[in-house]
């Protein structure tokens, strides 16, 4: 993880090389941005850094709805430093635990989920779930902005095993039910 006087230096100046790198919670809003994010600057006291829009979720924030930082690029220096992390976090983004528990998915790696949990602690900053919980939203979110399935159709599309979590999944990131979030371009192929 980038130092805060880093991060907070690329912030202020809304340096585009650092998206992605890191994502800003705002203490004040309980939102995090990208660097990049064009709404009015926090007071630097208010603010945290975090190396993953999965670790912003794990301390509670939601994601902004202007830069939409839970589509940003994911940081480097963590995907590959250790290639048991980099694999765990292909194999949750393949699905792997939409129908299989964190403790399966060590056995495939061939480790214990103590050690993965301590790997994705120091590595992501969140847990294997809160990772595959945020690529879950993030493939929802995406079929919501560009197709016109019902919210059945896309909860099981992008790994939810019911249409209650996705819903609920929603409304704790962003406070409003996934319906709420479509595009107009998207509703207009249901008139």
């Amino acid at each position: 993880m980038l130092s805060f006087e880093v991060c907070n230096a690329a912030r202020l100046r809304r340096d585009p090389r650092y998206d992605g790198r890191f994502f800003t919670g705002v203490k004040t809003t309980g939102i995090y941005c990208r660097p990049v994010c064009p709404a009015k600057q926090p007071l630097t006291r208010n603010v945290d850094y975090y190396p993953t829009a999965a670790a912003a979720e794990a301390a509670g924030f939601r994601p902004c709805l202007r830069c939409r930082p839970e589509t940003a690029p994911f940081c480097p220096a963590w995907n590959g430093t250790r290639s048991t992390v980099a694999r765990a976090v292909r194999l949750i983004n393949d699905g792997a635990l939409d129908e299989d528990s964190v403790v399966a998915l060590a056995e495939r790696l061939g480790i214990s989920s103590r050690h993965l949990a301590r790997l994705f602690e120091q590595h992501v900053g969140a847990s294997p779930q809160q990772l595959a919980k945020t690529l879950r939203v993030q493939r929802a979110k995406r079929l919501l902005n560009s197709s016109d399935h019902s919210m059945t159709e896309i909860a099981f599309h992008a790994g939810f095993g019911s249409l209650r979590r996705f819903n609920a999944a929603f409304v704790e990131l962003y406070g409003r039910p996934p319906s709420s979030l479509r595009t107009r371009q998207a509703r207009s192929t249901h008139s």
